[in-house]
């Protein structure tokens, strides 16, 4: 229903952030990641997401699409709500959630408040699976093996599996990733790919 708003910063708590829209303001509940990129009294545009229940709604709303999509993948693990999705997401980046995912770190996903091992162990197992779906794919297998020779040194396969993780296809990113020095940190691969494709 809403991408996005924007408008002047007027309030902020340490969850929220209230956007004036044409007389109206606009309480998004937001991550400290957010909140530490936009300044009360300026002109802020964030992208939302509208959680609709029996009894309320909620608006969400993220500096970056790759932090709302992020949260979307989150939230949409079975037991996983929008608080604990704002949690994960205000300790960690959408590339170290990626990573973690990809590499099983339990641990990493447990520094978010109220998230416990069962729940970091859900994420990783229910994502790892959709993304092992998505590898199966023949046009995304073929992605892969067809520019193994650009991929398969250093630390671009890592970010090809973390990057599935946030949703995007191997042959989406493989291409990216190619012009890059395999030999550079997974996480800034993961940074430099979303830059690239615009989706920072």
């Amino acid at each position: 229903m809403f991408y996005s708003v924007r408008g002047k910063l007027i309030h902020t708590t340490p969850s929220t952030a209230v956007v004036e829209c044409g007389g109206v303001g606009y309480n998004c509940q937001t991550t400290i990641n957010t909140l530490k990129q936009i300044k009360p009294n300026t002109e802020v545009m964030l992208y939302t997401y509208l959680n609709v229940r029996e009894d309320a709604m909620e608006l969400f709303g993220f500096a970056t699409t790759t932090e709302l999509e992020t949260f979307k993948t989150l939230i949409g693990v079975s037991g996983v709500g929008p608080k604990a999705g704002l949690a994960i997401l205000s300790e960690l980046s959408p590339e170290q959630v990626a990573m973690a995912i990809a590499s099983n770190d339990v641990k990493t996903i447990t520094r978010a408040q109220g998230v416990g091992k069962k729940t970091a162990q859900r994420i990783i197992l229910e994502l790892k699976d959709k993304l092992a779906k998505a590898m199966s794919g023949s046009d995304s297998m073929e992605a892969v093996t067809g520019s193994a020779a650009a991929v398969a040194s250093g630390n671009v396969p890592k970010a090809i599996e973390a990057l599935g993780v946030l949703g995007y296809e191997p042959s989406e990113v493989t291409p990216v990733l190619s012009q890059f020095d395999s030999s550079l940190p997974v996480e800034q691969l993961i940074a430099m790919t979303l830059r690239q494709m615009g989706r920072k």
